[in-house]
């Protein structure tokens, strides 16, 4: 048997093992984030519980199993729990098991986001619906992780669910700084100007475009100088590519930085440097960065699409449309405003303590519970 099937113990007194199972395990991603933060969770809680994958991330290698190796490691009363979010050879995998399954749902973008500058991954999505559709009878339990989500696993079938934010430390995008970050920004600080920040994949649903749009109309009515860093990785190279050529065009060449994917500690920086927090993705099922922006107290200005509004609660300023000038405006607004600021901070940290990790892992663990309990489990906090 593989080391890493036996290393959160041996199985006598512990009934029911819960394994997650995840099309792949990366680092610095919200969908791997709760999965490995939940498998801690579980074992400290007192489960045997590992993670099969189809594919793993160098860094990761030693976190994971093969699922084609679930068969040979599985043992009677498990219960398996499928990390989805997006569509993959481990969802065919699953549906012809007949271990109780429990379908924790991170949302699928709409296909038509990417109609036009993907179509292999739009195929992708519609292939990812239909794999819902699916599971979603066959699963015990949905875990959802807005309100916004869950409404789409009843829709595709799912009897029973839940809903549990997702699992996220995201404290540690204050613990430490990249010296060598911080200084960057600080040097770009000494001309003048405010720093937006926004955190995501360079793909056009989380609407890149419309930032360098809205940053175009701000320099022009209140800041020449201001900044936009767009910060994230980039699956999406023609996207990345007009985004390049458009904001050469605005003649903002010199105010839009694209920083890629970065490390836990830069991300940092960026937090503790940028001024505000500005997002126009036209989907969003929960938003793991608006937790994060609110752990830094940085202000937010966000569209109200999906779950954003049930992530942020008061603690972010909500608008309904996507035109240059107002969003800028709202931007200088959230920028001027001390009541504003007092008020929004107030509630970001209200906020960020029901989204605390402890708090959700609690939530997810009694949700598993239902479905899976047993003798070993550990009495108090994790």
């Amino acid at each position: 048997m593989d080391e890493r099937a036996e290393s959160s113990g041996t199985r006598e007194g512990r009934g029911a093992s819960v394994h997650q199972f995840v099309p792949a395990l990366i680092p610095r991603d919200a969908t791997g984030n709760h999965t490995l933060l939940l498998r801690d969770a579980l074992r400290n809680a007192g489960w045997d519980s590992q993670i099969f994958v189809e594919a793993t991330h160098d860094e990761l290698v030693g976190e994971t199993i093969r699922f084609e190796e679930y068969p040979r490691l599985a043992q009677p009363g498990d219960v398996l729990i499928y990390q989805f979010s997006t569509s993959s050879k481990v969802a065919e995998f699953l549906m012809e098991r007949s271990e109780p399954l429990i379908l924790n749902y991170h949302n699928v973008t709409a296909p038509q986001h990417y109609e036009v500058w993907e179509p292999a991954t739009a195929n992708r999505a519609r292939d990812a619906k239909a794999q819902l559709r699916r599971l979603a009878p066959r699963a015990v339990l949905g875990i959802a992780d807005s309100t916004f989500n869950a409404r789409e696993l009843v829709e595709a079938g799912c009897s029973r669910n839940v809903v549990v934010p997702v699992l996220t430390d995201a404290g540690r995008a204050a613990r430490k700084l990249d010296e060598w970050t911080s200084a960057r920004l600080a040097k770009l600080k000494d001309n003048g100007g405010s720093d937006w920040l926004f955190v995501g994949r360079l793909v056009p649903s989380k609407g890149q475009h419309d930032l360098i749009k809205v940053l175009w109309a701000y320099r022009r009515l209140y800041d020449p100088r201001a900044r936009l860093h767009l910060v994230g990785s980039t699956p999406s190279r023609s996207y990345l590519n007009a985004l390049r050529s458009f904001s050469e065009d605005l003649d903002l060449s010199g105010g839009v930085f694209f920083s890629g994917e970065i490390s836990d500690p830069s991300l940092a920086s960026y937090f503790a440097a940028c001024d505000v927090y500005v997002s126009l993705s036209a989907h969003e099922g929960f938003g793991v960065p608006l937790i994060e922006a609110m752990e830094a107290k940085l202000p937010i200005v966000a569209l109200n699409v999906g779950g954003v509004a049930e992530t942020l609660n008061n603690a972010g300023m909500l608008i309904e449309r996507k035109e240059p000038t107002y969003v800028a405006s709202c931007v200088h607004k959230i920028l001027t405003d001390d009541r504003l600021g007092v008020y929004l901070a107030r509630n970001a940290t209200i906020r960020s303590g029901e989204l605390s990790l402890e708090r959700c892992s609690k939530l997810a663990l009694d949700a598993i519970s239902s479905v899976a309990p047993h003798t070993a489990r550990k009495v108090g906090p994790l």
